[in-house]
């Protein structure tokens, strides 16, 4: 993983657990909202980027960048020889693609016809291609895109190819650059916070945009038998659901969320109450946070378990959200540690629902995971321990 808190998964458990945000005044994009807003900005710029993962090259962009930076040290993790005879897959997802680079030329682009070369990077797959590309993948390469649930579409289309035999191993996860784009986006819709953002608050504003790429190798236990491979936890239930409430509101029912973890947990043969721990999707959005609010007294009543949000640590990082909190959802199971969310101070009048505020020791072996997105687009991951 590579974020607001950390180069690597290292960097960014050392934040996590001393409660250090990331997210901070905007140093590398050049938008005009720089000064107006604070984000989730990786602190490397485009060339300390080439320099990190020691490849030059001008046609890479910052979304292609980034996407080698975490899948290559997720790779180099697993201890997996891509050259040993099994089937590796990679499903990478992303939102805006290259657009961080494609909005620099547009102006040019439509009055001159210049610079047209760069409109591949418009494409959501070129930055999957370019990682399948640098990491030597060839068995099968595939891009998602179901805005900010993207990434745990990927962990779930995953472990199913895994699942029906028709890959070995997958790295899955997503990459999302801040882009100019992005930031006009959401402060359209007017659910950006100027200020840090405070999920599931009763006072809070919306979110804060942030950037990162962040993967997970799944694989098989046949593959990990053969190669005496370690595994750090397992993907124990996933499920995808849609209320199609709203192009970009989440139903204030809950009804997809409902949904998508109530098909998890049935996936998983887990009952509620065994889940220990909930990495919220919580954005801090007032109809988010009211949403999965909903959804979680729907599923476990008046025994909702102990949980936080972390966006406030990483800002909002769009499709590669659900990979950065499957990466932090695993450390906490590895560490039997919860990660706290951080600017919370008066629980939503309408749940009372109050989350971790302090880094909490606590035994994990069933951690849920939400990601719910633009479109209804709503999915649950449930990751157990070994």
């Amino acid at each position: 993983m590579i974020s607001a808190i950390g180069n690597n998964v290292q960097e960014a458990y050392a934040n996590l657990s001393n409660a250090k945000s990331g997210i901070g005044k905007i140093h590398h994009l050049n938008t005009r909202y720089k000064d107006e807003f604070v984000a989730g900005e990786i602190k490397l710029s485009n060339n300390d980027l080439m320099d990190y993962i020691r490849f030059k090259s001008p046609a890479l962009n910052r979304t292609s960048m980034l996407g080698i930076a975490a899948a290559s040290e997720a790779l180099k993790h697993s201890g997996i020889d891509l050259n040993d005879g099994m089937r590796t897959g990679l499903i990478s997802s992303t939102t805006v693609a290259g657009m961080c680079k494609t909005e620099l030329f547009y102006k040019e682009m439509v009055d001159k016809s210049l610079h047209l070369e760069v409109l591949d990077a418009h494409d959501c797959g070129e930055s999957t291609e370019e990682i399948a590309d640098y990491l030597g993948v060839k068995d099968f390469v595939t891009t998602i895109s179901t805005a900010c649930s993207s990434a745990a579409n990927a962990v779930m289309l995953g472990s199913r190819m895994i699942k029906q035999g028709m890959l070995d191993r997958v790295i899955v996860g997503g990459v999302d650059a801040l882009s100019k784009f992005t930031f006009n986006g959401f402060n359209t819709l007017m659910i950006l916070d100027k200020e840090w953002c405070k999920p599931f608050d009763e006072n809070r504003r919306g979110l804060n945009l942030g950037e990162a790429g962040a993967f997970i190798v799944i694989e098989s236990e046949a593959s990990l038998k053969r190669r005496n491979g370690k595994a750090l936890a397992t993907v124990a239930g996933y499920a995808n659901a849609n209320d199609a409430y709203h192009q970009t509101a989440s139903s204030p029912d809950g009804f997809g969320a409902t949904m998508a973890i109530q098909q998890a947990l049935k996936m998983s043969g887990l009952s509620p109450a065994q889940i220990d721990y909930i990495n919220m999707h919580g954005t801090g959005t007032p109809n988010n946070d009211q949403s999965e609010s909903k959804a979680t007294v729907n599923i476990f009543g008046n025994n909702v378990p102990k949980f936080s949000s972390t966006k406030a640590y990483t800002g909002h990082t769009l499709a590669p959200a659900a990979g950065v909190e499957a990466v932090i959802s695993i450390l906490s199971i590895l560490n039997d540690k919860i990660f706290p969310n951080l600017n919370f101070t008066t629980p939503i009048a309408e749940f009372g629902l109050s989350p971790v505020t302090q880094v909490t020791s606590h035994r994990m072996n069933h951690v849920l995971s939400n990601s719910f997105g633009f479109g209804g687009n709503c999915s649950s991951l449930i990751f157990s321990r070994v």
